[in-house]
């Protein structure tokens, strides 16, 4: 069982208001986002753009994804809605190009990528809109990859936190439901890595208030959410004492070729 980091809109249209104002939140929190948020393991992303060179990062948000493919030694442009975030992917990755834009409406010349990949992103847009600009900018033959990193409830405790965080849904039944892409592209193929990251409490409870349900939330509710966090992290008997935590992920792969 499985959780994203961060949970499908809460009524499915990525075009609804409530929606958009939660992709749009981020902005509030993009330097706690980025400091929090776990990267991508190198065995993912290269499976995800294969022999691609050229990439666009959609959705890139503050570059964890980015840094990713930078570190592959990829060629990368980010776009992202939201400026707060681009403004810190340019810390995290100097010197790659970042544009504002939304995957319904990218602002770059047709056939210009090898690979267009969203991390953590795709359950944002809409895909009626977004696959033919996608489709647009990728050359033939070209890959769209989605990749989301998940918290492994196996392990009790994240379980435990996941109810303090009023997890909406179990996204490993889910996630297929984010990547029924269709035409123009082909089969979607399939790719799951698992691993661990050791952070500390404080920064694990960063990542908690990097979430768009924590940020939208009230005061009150933000305040009851990581005191119930800090007692959990106190008490419970796989973590209590811990000055690092292991946190399990998984980090669920899905790719397609453009057809055609």
């Amino acid at each position: 069982m499985t959780e994203t980091t961060d949970p499908a809109p809460p009524l499915g249209d990525p075009a609804a208001p409530t929606t958009v104002a939660a992709a749009r939140s981020f902005g509030a929190a993009a330097s706690v986002y980025h400091r929090a948020r776990p990267g991508y393991p190198a065995q993912a992303v290269s499976w995800l753009v294969g022999e691609a060179v050229e990439v666009l990062d959609l959705g890139a948000g503050t570059g964890k994804l980015t840094e990713a493919l930078v570190a592959l030694d990829r060629d990368v442009i980010a776009v992202d809605p939201v400026e707060e975030m681009l403004d810190e992917l340019e810390l995290a990755v100097p010197g790659v190009p970042r544009i504002l834009g939304t995957a319904e409406d990218i602002p770059l010349e047709d056939d210009s990528f090898d690979a267009v990949v969203a991390g953590q992103a795709w359950h944002w847009f809409e895909p009626h809109r977004a696959l033919p600009e996608i489709a647009r900018v990728l050359r033939p033959g070209g890959v769209l990859g989605l990749v989301w990193n998940s918290r492994d409830l196996r392990a009790d405790w994240l379980r435990d936190a996941g109810e303090i965080m009023h997890e909406r849904h179990d996204a490993s039944a889910t996630f297929e439901a984010y990547v029924t892409i269709g035409p123009p592209f082909g089969e979607v193929e399939e790719h799951t890595v698992e691993w661990t990251e050791r952070m500390s409490r404080e920064r694990f409870l960063e990542l908690v208030r990097s979430r768009s349900t924590f940020i939208t939330a009230s005061p009150t509710e933000q305040e009851a959410t990581i005191g119930a966090l800090e007692t959990l992290l106190d008490t419970h008997p796989d973590v209590a004492g811990a000055v690092e935590l292991e946190v399990p992920y998984l980090t669920r792969c899905f790719r397609a070729r453009l057809e055609g």
